[in-house]
């Protein structure tokens, strides 16, 4: 959501060395533009911590989806199942604690369940833009945790067009990715056109081998027309998103480690079904159960200059639909079809004395249907309105910032009969949420900085928690929403300071985060469900009786997080680089039992240490060259939410990780740019605290029966540069 100056700026900030974070470059962080309270700010003028991911840094990573290739980032971890799917995570909170916006509108496709990724192509992101800490100032509910916001690579140079031809290759799942990108700027009359793809088989790991069902394909379009003049610009761009991911049921083949020749037959029956077996786990196609998931998108955006300000006007529609396949591959079961309508208008204007100023309205429609033959929450119809006043004044070393925002959201669920019985309650609740955020930045020394920051933030209940009742396939759970839940609140405290110099940089963040009614499922008897069930309204009993899962309510209490990210790179040589992170967060359920007194799915601390020499910047044949050796260091996490066997303790894990980069010069120009990474070098058998696979049962006639990461992967990838004058 930033202005033509983004465009310009990003070129910018994209030729600084991918060494370390871009927040560490003292002779950058300047020109470094990011999302601020009052519009375009200074990376360094930030009350609240925030971090920038470059498209070298998202290059040189090897990654599966685009929030794997994010999750190395300090404070931020990933939700994963397999690896044709990642949540994102901010400081321990997760699902629909955190908005992540791109085409500068908040990405909606049903993100609150477990088995549910992101529906975005990485390859069409120039830079990640991560805000931790609630942002509901600017976005509204649900940005309890942060944003990440992803931009667009920038536009090609004024009179040329430009394309891109990328490839990679991954050894473990055989996972071939393309993209071919086309674009021009005729007098600052814009462009752009991709196609993405990406297709991968079964991972593979030391424990396990191959795990069946694993693979993925995933396939991307997008098309961008816009003009950009001395007023403005204004932008319409078109996009479409497929992913077919098979869902790893745990149903393993327990011959894997046996003889073939003797379950010749057993192989041909499983085949015939659409299971995986031995024979084709390193096939590309779908096995059964599978997801078919299309999202299309159209977002016109707008930025006027009026006076010292600037208008800007969004516009965008979005259509999610979610099909999940279990006996037949012709025949779906499961079908969530969301229609998202996304409004934004905001003015944004400086003043004198150092003030800026911004006010708005921002929100959204949503229409959200029942398609299949199975269900799991009712369609309903939400309408979502916030409207908000910021401002930000430097006073000599102090950079101030702060706001205020008011937010109303209107749920209305649509009733349902199965057979004669009322499967889900025709109700309607309404939201409102008041929040705030004051904060400030002093630039003690042109190297030494100071940041403290303090915000409320708020978050509605979704259709999930409040309407659920039916299989959440994804938990492997009987879910019971609960429609008097209450919104959750949160007030928050960042503390921070970094510090720059030729030769060394640092940076820390500690952060204290208290939720009201923090909303969460809770395994209940049938005894407790016969108590409860005046209070929950109708529910099917039939359904409810013939599943042979256990039974989950929502319900909600009181829990707070304290934690800390901290930074520190040394560069006692100028193509010398040592870089060292390190992140923890303890979560806590408040006046709760042991056993229940831990947050679920709260990542483990972790240490991340890279050693990285660049060997040449102004070679005449290979240029940009460097080499890197990392660690990747979890640590145990043992604060785990015991109750019902919902968790167990994760061990300690290191994995270690080799990289190596450069670009090939002819005639003085790039042609070629490459990058090999080789991660989980020693092969280590490992399993993520947050990896939804921890707890399936594989039965691959092993001792091990619960599903393990992905082992040794050696990826490498291939980037073609072009480029004419029209």
């Amino acid at each position: 959501m930033l202005s033509a100056l983004w465009y310009s700026m990003t070129m910018t900030a994209q030729t600084v060395s991918d060494s370390t974070d871009i927040f560490f470059k003292h002779l950058e962080i300047d020109q470094v533009i990011v999302t601020g309270l009052t519009g375009d700010s200074k990376l360094r003028d930030m009350a609240a911590p925030v971090n920038i991911v470059s498209h070298k840094d998202l290059l040189s990573v090897s990654s599966t989806n685009i929030i794997d290739a994010v999750a190395h980032q300090p404070g931020v971890s990933q939700i994963s199942t397999g690896s044709g799917i990642s949540k994102p995570v901010i400081r321990g909170l997760g699902y629909n604690r955190l908005i992540v916006v791109n085409d500068g509108i908040r990405q909606e496709g049903q993100q609150w369940g477990d088995e549910h990724g992101i529906e975005i192509d990485g390859q069409d992101i120039g830079s990640v833009e991560i805000q931790k800490g609630p942002a509901s100032l600017m976005y509204g509910s649900d940005a309890m945790a942060g944003v990440l916001i992803f931009h667009r690579p920038p536009f090609a140079p004024l009179n040329e067009m430009a394309a891109n031809i990328s490839s990679e290759y991954q050894t473990n799942n055989g996972l071939l990715g393309y993209s071919v990108n086309v674009g021009g700027n005729k007098e600052n009359i814009v462009w752009d056109l991709r196609y993405s793809g990406k297709h991968a088989h079964a991972y593979k790991n030391p424990v396990n081998g191959y795990v069946p069902n694993s693979q993925f394909r995933e396939q991307a379009f997008s098309a961008l027309l816009g003009i950009i003049r001395d007023w403005g610009h204004s932008h319409l761009k078109f996009s479409y998103f497929n992913l077919v991911p098979s869902i790893i049921e745990g149903e393993g083949h327990e011959h894997e480690h046996e003889g073939e020749e003797a379950h010749e037959g057993e192989h041909e029956h499983e085949e015939e079904h659409g299971h995986q077996t031995v024979d084709n786990v390193k096939t590309y196609g779908h096995g059964l159960p599978y997801q078919r998931v299309n999202h299309y998108k159209v977002v016109w955006d707008n930025s006027i200059r009026l006076g010292n300000g600037n208008l800007k006007a969004i516009v965008g529609y979005q259509q999610n639909q979610r099909k999940e396949f279990e006996e037949s591959a012709d025949e779906y079961s499961l079908y969530f079809q969301q229609h998202t309508l996304n409004y934004d208008m905001r003015y944004q204007i400086e003043l004198p004395k150092n003030w800026k100023v911004a006010t708005g309205i921002n929100g959204m429609y949503q229409r959200s249907l029942n398609k299949g033959e199975e269900f799991l929450i009712p369609a309903y119809n939400l309408f979502d309105f916030g409207i908000f006043a910021t401002a930000d004044k430097r006073i000599g070393k102090v950079h101030l910032t702060g706001g205020v925002r008011l937010d109303t959201r209107k749920l209305h669920s649509e009733a349902l009969a199965e057979d004669g019985e009322l499967r889900f309650n025709d109700f309607t609740r309404h939201f409102t949420g008041v929040t705030g955020s004051i904060g400030g930045v002093w630039h003690v020394t042109d190297r030494f900085n100071l940041r403290l920051n303090l915000s409320r933030g708020f978050r509605a209940p979704n259709m999930s928690e409040l309407g659920s009742n039916g299989i959440h396939h994804g938990t492997h759970r009987y879910e019971i929403g609960n429609r008097d839940l209450d919104p959750e609140f949160s007030w928050q405290a960042d503390l921070g300071a970094d510090f720059s110099s030729e030769y060394f940089s640092a940076q820390v963040s500690l952060f204290a985060n208290r939720i009201s009614n923090y909303i969460y499922a809770r395994r209940i008897s049938d005894a407790q469900l016969s108590t409860l069930r005046p209070t929950l309204g109708h529910l099917q009993d039939k359904n409810l009786h013939s599943s042979s899962l256990d039974t989950y309510l929502f319900d909600a209490g009181d829990a707070r997080l304290l934690g800390f990210e901290a930074q520190v790179d040394v560069h006692p040589i100028h193509c010398l680089h040592f870089n060292n992170t390190f992140s923890y967060v303890d979560a806590r359920q408040l006046h709760q039992p042991a056993d229940k007194k831990y947050l679920p799915m709260t990542p483990a601390p972790r240490w991340l240490s890279d050693l990285k020499y660049e060997i040449t910047h102004s070679g005449r044949i290979f240029n940009n060259t460097y080499v890197a050796f990392g660690i990747d260091c979890n640590l145990k996490q043992s604060h785990v939410y015991l109750a019902d066997g919902t968790e167990t303790p994760t061990p300690a894990y290191t994995l270690l990780h080799l990289s190596a980069g450069t670009d090939i010069m002819i005639g003085g120009k790039r042609r070629v740019s490459l990058y090999l990474n080789a991660d989980n070098l020693t092969n280590k058998a490992y399993q993520n605290h947050l990896s939804r696979l921890k707890y399936v049962e594989l039965d691959n006639g092993t001792q091990h029966n619960s599903v393990y990461n992905m082992g040794r992967n050696i990826t490498l990838k291939l980037v073609i540069p072009l480029s004419w004058e029209l």
